[in-house]
């Protein structure tokens, strides 16, 4: 990695030799032993919020607004990093999170994610796999065209970067989508063990490297200035074709090298060993970033992630909530607070002071986390570290007695610094929201509880919870209202909406449910089915209306507190039949293979068939709207096709009418 200093940058050095990992700890803590300042900050930095600071939405008072000020950051460099300390974040949430089983995302929800993030501070968004079908090419474009442009205060923009296959056409496709960016990036990767050469690509190591170089020389002919190259599967490849196919790529024009745990095989030490090893072996290695791209098989991907910048990695790629395929990625917020609050005296080794640090705002870690949670239905569970219901819980009377005296003694950061203002009971304030509560307080409530919605989902939100505090008594739990965001969420693409609902059943009747619903044409629909349950008839009467012919994969039903009004939570996975209607296949970025899409949907009501019902038509809108903007995109480029084809053939026949003039 190249490691360069300006003059110019000494008073940026100078800023971030402070720690900051005091920021995060309990304030017990801060008057420690560290030995370590904490950063002080004028009032104009104070209101500072992810560069769009609105003092209406300031809750928490100056001590909480400290937490939203933007961290420095070196400026951004293809293939070096002028401060040999800074580690690049590269979040793949969008990309590599979406091939979780059932996480299938809309545009507009990839765009809002988008958002999120560059609002969290990651340095690099992989916004997705363009090749894989027009509408992952129209996602990954409209982030690289909106959120790659939207330049924060302090100057910041993410990268955005796209994947592809190590050949011309996924390369070209990835450029095409990436270009509008300020700073825009291939990823390109060809797998390098054994038995992936052997027996998926049946090529000999010689073919493999010259496909790798030819993709990275390629990617550049295009324009493209900064190139990220993986060697699948490296943590089972051999060590010596590793230097040799990375070298040779750094030679091609390379400017990051990406080394994945792909199948998530090796140990911590394994791991930050081959780090090194290739730091010191590969030629040109000073030229480029080294990354991590971990994966979780065997619960150890922020561990090797953290081996990894040990010894010498300055980029980490990883997942909000952990996310990914199989058992997931390297989890952001584990990776991301472990630096925090460790990277100032745990990392030397590796280049530089070893006092390492990102510049990720972490107190947009739980707001990003509930919107991934929401957006794809996977549900992080209760005892996940950082982000999980109960992270910051203390049941243990033992525990909970050291917490009244010092919440140092079993918190070793706050709530607050991840974004989760726990404050008193009942917002401070004493406030039960039930049915005569105003939007200001469940506003203020939700925003307490990490969910920074906009105007248009408080309202719709909010709306929700008028229609469910009617029918509860004693008002509405913070878990109630966490469900109604949850059904909301579900709600964005919403060409069919559930108007009328009415269930039969009984130990002695065939289950029999009549379903009314007001389509795109706002022309109401009713019909009545039998089934061989409730929901089973409920399903097969929407089925019916929207026209549609799918496989339900997945049926959860929860209750998110306890008692006869309790809110029910539904949550559903459907993929379409083949050959159906509905059929929505895509290729799969690892194993080229055309699959069906999974879709999810989630739904909450104080009635499990309403709540199992708003679920199935969530995920059948997203089916719907995906199969819609697939449909629109191909007929354009369709459209363009042929009007290439009419200017080709106008200018054959004006070419011949010439001839025929000219000639005797």
């Amino acid at each position: 990695m190249k490691i360069s200093c300006p003059s110019a940058f000494l008073a940026f050095l100078a800023a971030c030799s402070i720690s900051s990992s005091e920021a995060f700890t309990p304030s017990a803590l801060r008057t420690s032993s560290h030995g370590i300042a904490l950063i002080s900050f004028s009032p104009e930095r104070i209101r500072q919020r992810g560069g769009q600071f609105d003092s209406s939405t300031s809750l928490y008072g100056s001590a909480s607004d400290e937490l939203f000020v933007r961290k420095p950051r070196p400026p951004y460099i293809p293939g070096q990093i002028p401060d040999p300390d800074y580690v690049r974040i590269f979040d793949t949430t969008l990309r590599d999170g979406e091939q979780s089983p059932g996480a299938t995302l809309t545009s507009q929800e990839k765009l809002e994610i988008a958002r999120m993030l560059a609002k969290l501070g990651v340095d690099i968004i992989e916004a997705g796999f363009p090749i894989a079908s027009p509408d992952d090419f129209a996602a990954v474009k409209q982030i690289a065209d909106i959120v790659g442009n939207e330049v924060f205060d302090d100057g910041y923009v993410p990268v955005i970067c796209g994947l592809s296959r190590a050949n011309p056409k996924d390369i070209e496709r990835a450029w095409d989508a990436v270009k509008g960016a300020k700073f825009p990036r291939v990823h390109t990767f060809i797998a390098t063990s054994p038995i992936h050469m052997e027996t998926k690509l049946n090529k000999t190591p010689d073919e493999v490297v010259e496909i790798a170089v030819n993709a990275v020389k390629f990617a550049k002919s295009l324009g493209c200035n900064d190139i990220e190259f993986s060697p699948e599967d490296a943590g089972r490849s051999e060590p010596e074709f590793l230097y040799r196919i990375l070298s040779a790529v750094i030679e091609a024009g390379a400017t990051t090298l990406n080394i994945p745990d792909t199948t998530g095989w090796n140990m911590p030490w394994e791991f930050g060993n081959l780090i090194k090893s290739l730091r010191e072996n590969v030629k040109g290695a000073d030229r480029v970033v080294f990354s991590t791209h971990c994966q979780n098989d065997l619960g150890l991907a922020t561990a090797n992630s953290l081996a990894g910048a040990l010894n010498g990695a300055r980029q980490l790629e990883c997942t909000i909530n952990g996310i990914g395929e199989r058992a997931g990625n390297a989890s952001l917020e584990e990776v991301v607070m472990s630096l925090a609050l460790k990277g100032n005296d745990m990392f030397q080794g590796g280049p530089g002071s070893g006092k390492l640090y990102t510049a990720i705002n972490p107190v947009h870690i739980t707001p990003t986390s509930k919107m991934v949670s929401e957006y794809t239905g996977m549900v992080c569970q209760p005892h996940k570290a950082i982000v999980g219901a109960n992270a910051f819980q203390h049941e243990s009377g033992i525990h909970q007695d050291g917490m009244i005296k010092n919440k140092s003694t079993y918190e070793i950061m706050t709530p607050e610094s991840i974004g989760l203002m726990r404050g008193d009971a009942q917002s401070g304030a004493g406030i039960v929201l039930g049915k005569h509560s105003g939007r200001n307080a469940v506003g203020t409530r939700l925003r307490e509880l990490g969910y920074d919605l906009d105007i248009d989902k408080l309202n719709a939100v909010f709306e929700r919870f008028k229609q469910v505090a009617e029918k509860r008594k004693g008002g509405l739990e913070d878990e109630d209202l966490e469900a109604l965001v949850i059904d909301q969420a579900g709600m964005s693409n919403m060409l069919w909406k559930l108007t009328g609902l009415q269930v039969s059943t009984g130990m002695s009747g065939i289950p029999t449910a009549t379903v009314k619903m007001m389509g795109p044409d706002m022309v109401e629909r009713y019909v009545a089915t039998t089934g061989t349950g409730p929901v089973d008839a409920v399903y097969k009467a929407i089925d019916s209306i929207m026209g549609v012919a799918v496989e339900l994969e997945t049926y959860q039903l929860s209750a998110v507190n306890e008692g006869i009004e309790a809110m029910a939570v539904t949550r559903v996975s459907i993929s379409p039949k083949e050959g159906g209607p509905n059929d929505t296949p895509s290729i799969h970025s690892q194993s080229g293979q055309f699959k069906n899409r999974k879709f999810s949907g989630s739904g909450s009501d104080t009635d499990i068939m309403t709540s199992s019902a708003r679920a199935y038509v969530s995920a059948l809108n997203k089916l719907l709207s995906w199969n819609a903007r697939r449909a629109e995109q191909a007929a354009a480029e369709a459209l363009e096709e042929n009007s290439h084809s009419n200017i080709n053939s106008e200018s054959v026949l004006a070419h011949q009418m010439e001839v025929t003039e000219v000639s005797p």
